[in-house]
Parts: C-alpha cells; structure tokens; sequence
C-alpha cells in the first residue's frame, strides 16, 4: 500500500520530523506579560497531541526592548521566557512534535509609544503605513546593540530545548535593510546588494556563534516584494543562494509579497473569495533553484492542497496555520482515514483580523480555538442522555445540536425556513463569501452522522416543544434587521438584507447608512455598484466598517473604489421625507447641529439586528430556570449553570446567538458551546 506523502518523514539536518505538515510561526497574541503561559501551551499542545509535526511559535517573539509588541508578542528579550518556552517545549515534545520559534526586531513596524517608549528604528525614516511610525535610521550602536540581542535571543530559546529558531525576514528590520525600497543608509549598510545584505548575515554570525553549528536555524523571507523597485525574483533568488552558501541556514520560509500595508498583507496572506495557495509554485521555483528544505504557508486550506504541494516537490513541509485554527485535528483525521470529518477554514481571516485590532485570535467557527483551557476540542458523552430541542438551523442552532448529540443526547431541530443556515446562508450568495456556508455544511454533516432530526419549513411555537417532551429547549432563532433608528421616515428605508436577498433591486442613486460597521452595508453597497448604480456608504463613526476590519475591508475596497463608491464618515442620517420620486435626506452630525438635505432615490439602513425572542418569552415561564443562566458558574466552568427556579416546569431554557443581541457568528457557536457541556 502506498503511504499518504503528507504522513512520510522528513529528515531537517538531525532532526526527524514525523509528517510533512506544520504550523509556521505565528502570535495568536496570548502571552500574558509577555510570556508564552499556560494558555499558549495548551493551544500548541493540543496541536502536538494531535499529530502536527512541527510547531513554530511566536510571529514574531521580539528580541529588543526597542521592538515593542504590536499585537502581544513574546519578549524575547528578557530571561524568564526560558522557564515559559521550556514547558511549552516539554509539552509538545511528549507528543513527538517538534518545536521552533520566530525572533526578530521589528524595526519600523511597530510604535514608539508602546513598551518602554524608545524610539523604534529601521533603515531609514520611512513610515510603514500599517503602524504609523516614524522610525529613527540606526546608528553604529543600534547595530550592534541589536545583533547582540538576536543571539542573546536564540541563546534562551536553545537554553529552553528547543529544536531551532526562525528569523522573520520579510517586512521587518532584516528585510527592511534587504529591502532598496526601506533602505536608504550609506555603507556598509546601504546600496549594494552586499551591502543591504550585511546586518542579516552580522546576525546570522553571531548567532551561530552562540548557539554552535546543530542548532537549526532557519529565514522566513520575502523571495519577491511584487513592487516596482523592490526585492524582484532575481533579488530573491540570489539571496537564497547567499543563505545557502552561507552554511549558517538550514531552511527556507518562503514569502512573495510586502506586508507595509493591509493590502499588501492581504495579497500575502489571502482572506476567502481570494485565490487559494497563490504562491505555491513559486515557492516550487525557489526550491528547484536554490535545493534547500523549503516551506511555505499562504492560504492552503485543505489537505488536498497540501498533499499536492509534497507530492509535486513544490515544498518539503507544508504550512497549514489557519486551518489548524480551525480543526487542529488535521493529522489525526488524516491518519484514521476521516479527512471528510475536518472542520474546514473558510477563509474568513478573524483570527487575523482580530490580533491586528489588538485582540486575541480567535476562530470564528472554532469556539474552543484559544480557549483549551475550558473549552474541548474533543467532546465527551454525558452521564445521561437527554431530550434536546432546538429551535433555529443557523450557526447557533447548528453548533448546539452538534454539542448535544456528540454528548449523547436526543436531539431534534425545528427551523421555520426551508434551508438551514440562516444569515450565514444570505453572506454566502456573495461570490467572495461562498465559503461561509461551509460552517453550516460541516455542521449538517456532523448532525447527520449523529442522526440529528430536523423539521424544516417549521414555525414553532409553545404547543409544538410540548408534544416533544423536552428536557432542554434551546432558542437560536436568529435576529431580523433594525431599521426603526431614524427620527421619521423608517418606513422609507430598507434594509441591507433586502438587496443581499434580491426582494428589493437596487435604486440608481443610493445611500447606505451603516451604523453596525459590519458586512451586509458592504455586501449590499458590492450588488448595488456592480448593478451600475452610484452609492455611499456613510456612517457616523470616524472610521467605516470597523467589523470587518483591515483584512477582510481589502476586497471591498478594491470592489467599490473602481466603481466611484462614495464613503463618507462622522455623518449621521436623521430623517427621510418622501420628495416626488426621491427621497430628502436629513443628514446631521455627532460633532455640531449641522443638518443638510441631499437627494437620494434608495435609502438603506444597517443598523444590526433586533432579537426574534417571541416564542423565547412564551416558554419562559414554563421552564425549570425560567430562562436563568448563572454567569459565574457559566464563566468558572463549574457548578449549576441553570438555577432550578420552577420545580415543576420540565426543561430548562436558554437562548443563544442573535436570539440575544445582535453579535456575530462566533458569538453564537461559542454561546452554543460553552452552554450545551453543561447539560
């Protein structure tokens, strides 16, 4: 029988690692005081246990106090991270998995006013657009003071067992000093190709000067910036041959792409409705060219990307990082022949999204992503089966049913439409956002399999819950559009749905007024100027979209700039008055008691949603809890979650998700999650 390549050996220097997929180095941002703690463990860890074979932490682990954490990086620099890598090392290496870690200096990418507010630095003055920061150009001292840093890093990460490091090298100072177009220095330091290339090598050196020769070390770099007078496939190239012949690198990370902006970022790293592992073959080139052990990670989602990228000898690992985000079960799935049971990556980016708006990665169809600490990945059956009926075949209701028939429970879903889905269902009409509707698949197929019962075209009310006995009720109905937020004229503005439904066309000069910053004002605005429609978008905040956020804002943009889309902010819609055929205006502002009037002949509001809690409070004074959830012991993960309030009711009740207040997806599966262990 012939093995899957994905589960083959592979051999880096002495190192033996067990399969040829790995996690490439990123900061999922949760040290805490910059240490990687107990939580950073736990979400390596359960990767390690689940057959991954090679894990890199920390994107990047910063090696200088003038480098300061964008996003929670870990503080390389300071000698109690030794003990906090050690445990993290140990723990992945009881499961066979090898363990790295990314160092590197941010340079210019980053803030002065952050940390210990020292002036960042770079190889010029140049700002980066993503950060802001104007960077001081190093000086001799800089120079040497920071080299010294790189290997005093690498010197703890060996000190704490680990099997080798990774320079980040693209988009930070070695890349910036690589880079024609952020390097502006004299020599040694500027000009030539020898020259930009100087401070990497000096760390390189000093390095291996302290770590010795069987230490690996490996460089994630930019082999192609893709910008006119940057690094160009010929610069790359060459560089990779100067590593190589260095001897003092073991692998390349290859990267095509800069970082400086959120475009430039998106292009590198694509979100959904972009083009899957785009830079794959050319990171087959760099291998055939160069002979190195070569990896790359960029949107390969699925293991028959991957196990095309090993099999073609385009790479010799295959980085699969957001897709471990959301099923790190990968390898054991693959091992025990049920890659059909992987939760997929959909692309959606919010782990990304998130860290680069200061939060925490999260998975948005993964609630237990982050939080192995109290929340499994594998579930396990309750002490006693129950009868569970769920109202809703959204991603809420479809998570809860999920839970509870994997707990062993008798699970039935009443949903009034004739499809599940729900808002997840309206987003994936959108082409770019197709992918969203595999979060319902998934879960359909796992309820499938645990012969889940569903009753579609389905309204349910108190009388329909109470012929089917149950013990637990949950209410994922899901929210309808707010519109009612104007001073007069609600009736004349429609919602954002009503364009992504196709039950209103859109009008031929359009204002979208969005005071929920999220993505239907957008998907509506992409319909209505593809339709050849004028529109803008106006919101009241100083920023538009900020749901959405810098990643996933790029295809939008991109969309709606080449179509002359309006956007305008610190505006404020107050009322609509019928003008003949049109539509007059009122448009004021938070900021003074400027009201104008404009003309519009299509007014669409995006104002979140508004609970569909009807059959909720109907059920509500007939159940145990009375709809009750004990927040304490919901948040300690211990106790009684539903106080026994009503003796004589028969079931206890909870809503979840939208049937709440309108939040998003992973809101509801995490509700769902957390609420349905406990039954």
């Amino acid at each position: 029988m012939i093995r899957d390549v994905l589960l083959q050996p592979y051999q880096l220097k002495h190192l033996t690692l067990k399969n040829r997929i790995m996690t490439t180095s990123h900061e999922p941002a949760y040290p805490e005081d910059g240490m990687p703690k107990e939580r950073y463990c736990a979400y390596h860890e359960i990767r390690a246990k689940a057959g991954v074979a090679m894990t890199m932490t920390a994107g990047s682990a910063t090696v200088s106090r003038d480098s300061p954490p964008v996003f929670n990086n870990i503080l390389a620099y300071k000698d109690e991270v030794v003990r906090w890598m050690a445990e993290l090392t140990d723990a992945c290496h009881a499961h066979g998995c090898a363990v790295m870690i990314q160092l590197t200096h941010l340079g210019r990418r980053t803030g002065w006013n952050k940390g210990d507010w020292l002036p960042s630095v770079s190889s010029s003055h140049y700002r980066e657009p993503a950060h802001r920061a104007f960077a001081k150009k190093v000086e001799d001292h800089d120079i040497e003071r920071i080299v010294s840093d790189y290997a005093d890093a690498a010197e703890r990460m060996k000190a704490a067992g680990l099997d080798g490091i990774e320079l980040q090298a693209y988009g930070h100072l070695i890349d910036q000093f690589w880079s024609p177009l952020t390097n502006t220095m004299n020599a040694p330091y500027g000009g030539s190709l020898d020259n930009r290339l100087r401070f990497g090598f000096m760390v390189l050196d000093a390095i291996r000067d302290r770590v010795g020769t069987d230490f690996i070390v490996g460089v994630r770099y930019t082999a192609d910036e893709l910008e006119k007078g940057g690094i160009t496939e010929e610069d790359g190239l060459e560089i990779a041959r100067r590593l190589r012949d260095s001897g003092q690198v073991d692998f390349l990370n290859v990267i095509r792409g800069r970082i400086h902006t959120d475009p430039a970022m998106t292009d590198v790293i694509p979100v959904q409705g972009m083009k899957s592992a785009p830079h794959l073959d050319f990171a087959g080139r760099v291998r055939a060219e160069i002979g190195m052990p070569t990896f790359h990670a960029s949107r390969i989602p699925d293991v028959a990307t991957a196990r095309h990228a090993v099999a073609s000898g385009l790479l010799d690992m295959v980085g699969m990082t957001r897709a471990h985000m959301a099923d790190p079960m990968i390898v054991s799935k693959i091992q025990a022949g049920r890659e059909d049971d992987i939760r997929p990556c959909v692309g959606a980016t919010y782990c990304l999204d998130r860290i680069y708006q200061a939060g925490e990665a999260l998975c948005i169809h993964n609630p237990a992503t982050g939080r192995e600490l109290s929340m499994p990945h594998v579930i396990t059956a309750a002490k006693s089966r129950r009868r569970a009926v769920i109202v809703g075949a959204g991603p809420g209701g479809l998570e809860a049913a999920r839970v509870a028939a994997e707990r062993g429970h008798d699970v039935t879903v009443l949903e009034a439409a004739s499809e599940p889905g729900g808002q997840v269902r309206l987003a994936a009409q959108s082409r770019r956002r197709a992918e969203m509707i595999g979060i319902i698949d998934w879960r359909m197929a796992q309820c499938a399999a645990r012969d889940v019962r569903f009753q579609f075209n389905t309204f349910a009310d108190a009388g329909d819950l109470k012929t089917l006995s149950p013990d637990i009720v949950v209410i994922a109905t899901g929210g309808l559009p707010e519109t009612t937020i104007l001073e007069t004229g609600n009736d004349l503005a429609v919602s954002a749905w009503d364009i992504l439904s196709g039950d209103v066309h859109p009008g031929e000069n359009v204002l979208i007024y969005d005071d929920a910053g999220d993505h239907p004002a957008l998907m509506a605005a992409e319909i209505i100027a593809e339709s050849g429609s004028r529109v803008e978008i106006m919101t009241r905040d100083r920023s538009f979209a900020p749901e959405i956020m810098g990643m996933n804002l790029v295809p939008y943009m991109r969309a709606l700039q080449k179509t002359g889309a309006l956007f305008t902010v610190t505006r404020t819609l107050k009322s609509l008055v019928r003008s003949g055929n049109q539509l007059e205006a009122a448009i004021g502002t938070d900021y003074s008691d400027l009201v104008e009037k404009r003309m519009y002949d299509q007014v669409i509001v995006n104002q979140g949603t508004l609970p569909l809690d009807d059959l909720y409070f109907e059920l509500k004074p007939l159940s145990r809890n009375l709809g009750a959830v004990d927040h304490d012991a919901l948040v300690a993960n211990s106790g009684d979650v539903f106080p026994l309030v009503n003796p004589k009711a028969d079931f206890d009740l909870y809503r979840i998700g939208d049937a709440v207040s309108s939040r998003n997806i992973h809101a509801a599966v995490y509700d769902a999650l957390r609420l349905g262990l406990r039954w």
